[in-house]
């Protein structure tokens, strides 16, 4: 509990399959007819249909809401519903934990359906770790929203649950745990995160940062000259 696992390989090597799988607790029913068991035994069925048992929460790259609820009040009522018994302040927290992800805070007067995509991102991410019950999340290619990723690794890392990206993002990849390597549909290597690589990553980090700054500029109506990257 509390690693960070990423899951890379070039598209359409599988890797939303693994965690299609990962997020159903594949038993032989899937199209990959792969198995996944929880610490080596096969889970119950009750862990796998029951929505008050399922113990994996997955954050997809495509997130509709059926419900035009206001912000506040889809949250106050899925709190409610996990009996957390500290409704208001987990409302707070998630609401803190989504706005630190995104450019622009959101509005908890606004309905679900108004969000943009990275704020809808950010909200379900938070929504999945503070309020939700869930000891493993899976996040897909989360680097398409918009969403500072390198705050998400800080925050996460203070939940003790389990994090597992699809990513092809360096930074993530590099600030993870350890990678499972995805080829052909099949997992072909697990690689942990070395001394080597963790000095690495403090390169791409400036790299990446870089690139943030100079698209935080371009959001702002500014005009890009050479000046910016001497900065």
């Amino acid at each position: 509990m509390g690693q960070v696992i990423s899951i890379v390989g070039a598209t359409g090597s599988g890797k939303t399959t693994l965690i299609k799988d990962i997020e159903l607790l594949a038993r032989e029913n899937t199209p990959s007819r792969r198995t996944v068991t929880l610490n080596g035994i096969v889970p119950s069925e009750e862990h796998c249909l029951l929505p008050s048992d399922r113990l994996i929460a997955l954050i997809t790259q495509h997130t509709n809401f059926l419900s035009d609820m206001r912000v506040k009040d889809f949250l106050a009522t899925h709190a409610a519903i996990r009996s957390c018994g500290r409704e208001g302040l987990v409302v707070d927290e998630t609401l803190a934990f989504a706005n630190q992800l995104t450019g622009e805070p959101i509005d908890t007067a606004n309905a679900m359906t108004e969000l943009s995509g990275g704020q809808t991102r950010a909200l379900m991410i938070a929504d999945a770790v503070v309020i939700g019950e869930s000891p493993v999340i899976l996040l897909d290619e989360i680097e398409n929203a918009g969403i500072h990723r390198t705050k998400v690794l800080e925050l996460l890392k203070q939940y003790k649950k389990i994090f597992i990206f699809v990513t092809h993002d360096p930074r993530i990849t590099l600030l993870s745990d350890f990678r499972i390597v995805m080829k052909n549909g099949a997992m072909q290597k697990v690689i942990v995160t070395n001394g080597e690589e963790k000095k690495v990553v403090e390169q791409v980090k400036k790299i990446d940062d870089l690139l943030l700054r100079l698209r935080a500029y371009i959001r702002n109506g500014e005009i890009i000259t050479e000046s910016h990257l001497k900065e």
